[in-house]
């Protein structure tokens, strides 16, 4: 595979420290239990080194390219090499840009709306919807699932070969998928990409946490990820890479901070001079906290060693699939087979139960939380479990009853902070609930399923 890793470590370190790990939570079936998370491909929990750098900071804290005074100096100053601190953690090129958004999301919409009015986009049905809804302005491709890498590459390249020779044109993958945890074939495509003169954008999520990634060696044209999937609270991400389409366009949003010099005209207009640096795209009172909490989640890692992370988490990987596996009625998710390499996420759906329902029993008698729905890719999901695109079905809000087939499916994901305990005591769970049933009644409220409370256990 191409995402690029250092060679392994063998001695496997322990868990990172973060937020929350003991917290105790209550079971619906009497007493309590340490809560173990297990949704990290949703918003994975804050590192303890990153927050004690926020709180360290804070009493610190200024306005940002505003003030003249000692604090906002300083928090200038943090907010830039914040920017360096990425720059360097993503391997960017000398002439990279590093623009700081609220999320993936933003990042992608971002760059969506920068590309030239003539662009043609060439996207996967398999994308998260932060990938795949953003090119509403261009002329979109969407490329079926392919069933093993080597197919993605043929897919794209057929694609390319038909397009527009003359016009730019940008291709937008995930570096690993939020519902399988497979990894692409990023630096193949981008080398596709790049022998047809399109450009490439790696949406790097799920991919960023758990594997190094680097700008450079992938030859991917930009790169976006979040903050609170990268164990950073606070609702910021990165957009990172090549600056010229990003110069070129407007500015993501009129303000303050993105205008370098406003004048008005004798006809009674205003004209303005945008800056052509970063600051173009981040107009207003920026969220230093934020980007402050990336940058140090981004050392954090990098001085752990990601190839000790990523060797210990390939180990969860590898327990967690030999445990479902062992439950005939488990069927786990996948594109391009079993032994495609992957991260820490895995999607399951199991024979008999509505996902829904398994979810919520996994919570309410384990103390276990993890995902359900069609997890903000609805295609690729639907792909996966055999069913028609128009099926009914909502992310996170499934209409079938408790113990009736649902077109949802169940996501477990984890990664540095995860403990041993949590995926044993989550195999074990998923081995009693399949083999004696949950021990409480559920009911449908507001399209989830939650334990009922006016009832005993079962």
């Amino acid at each position: 595979m191409s995402v690029v890793t250092a060679a392994v470590d063998r001695s496997i370190c322990s868990p990172l420290p973060v937020l929350g790990k003991d917290v105790t939570v209550p079971l619906v079936t009497g007493g309590e239990v340490t809560y173990a998370a297990l949704d990290y491909a949703a918003s994975a929990p804050a590192l303890q080194r990153v927050w004690d750098d926020v709180a360290a900071y804070a009493p610190y804290y200024g306005s940002v390219h505003r003030g003249a005074g000692y604090l906002s100096q300083l928090s200038t100053d943090l907010f830039e090499n914040s920017r360096k601190a990425v720059a360097e953690f993503l391997g960017c090129r000398p002439e990279d840009q590093v623009i700081f958004t609220r999320s993936t999301t933003d990042s992608l919409n971002l760059l969506a709306a920068a590309v030239p009015a003539d662009c043609q986009v060439f996207v996967y049905e398999t994308e998260h919807h932060a990938s795949l809804l953003p090119w509403r302005d261009a002329r979109v491709t969407y490329l079926n699932a392919p069933r093993t890498p080597a197919q993605a590459v043929e897919t794209l390249e057929r694609a390319l070969a038909g397009r527009d020779p003359y016009g730019p044109a940008l291709v937008c993958v995930t570096g690993a998928s939020n519902v399988t945890g497979e990894l692409w074939p990023v630096k193949e495509l981008a080398a596709a990409a790049h022998a047809h003169g399109a450009r490439i954008v790696l949406d790097a999520a799920q991919l960023a946490p758990h594997h190094p990634v680097d700008i450079t060696e992938l030859d991917v044209d930009w790169v976006a990820f979040s903050g609170h999937k990268l164990y950073a609270p606070f609702g910021s991400g990165v957009l990172a890479g090549r600056a010229d389409w990003l110069q070129d366009a407007e500015p993501y949003l009129a303000g303050g901070g993105a205008s370098r010099k406003v004048a008005r005209r004798t006809d009674g207009g205003v004209d303005v001079e945008w800056h052509s640096t970063a600051a173009r795209h981040e107009a207003g009172s920026p969220n230093v906290i934020g980007v402050y909490s990336i940058a140090s989640a981004c050392k954090a890692l990098t001085e752990a060693g990601f190839d000790r992370l990523v060797a210990r988490e390939q180990q969860l990987v590898t327990r967690v699939r030999e445990g479902l596996a062992e439950v005939p009625q488990v069927k786990v998710l996948s594109l391009f087979g079993d032994d495609a390499p992957r991260v820490g996420v895995i999607s399951f759906v199991v024979e008999g139960w509505n996902s829904s329902h398994f979810a919520a029993a996994l919570s309410a008698e384990y103390g276990i939380g993890v995902r359900d729905g069609l997890f903000c890719a609805h295609p690729l999901v639907r792909t996966l479990l055999g069913s028609d695109p128009q099926d009914p079905g909502e992310c996170g809000a499934p209409e079938a009853e408790p113990g009736e087939r649902s077109l949802n499916a169940i996501r477990v994901s984890f990664g540095a902070g995860t403990p041993d305990e949590h995926i044993e005591r989550f195999v074990r769970a998923v081995k009693e609930l399949v083999s004696e049933g949950a021990r409480w009644k559920y009911r449908t409220e507001d399209g989830r399923c939650v334990p009922d409370r006016g009832t005993t256990q079962v």
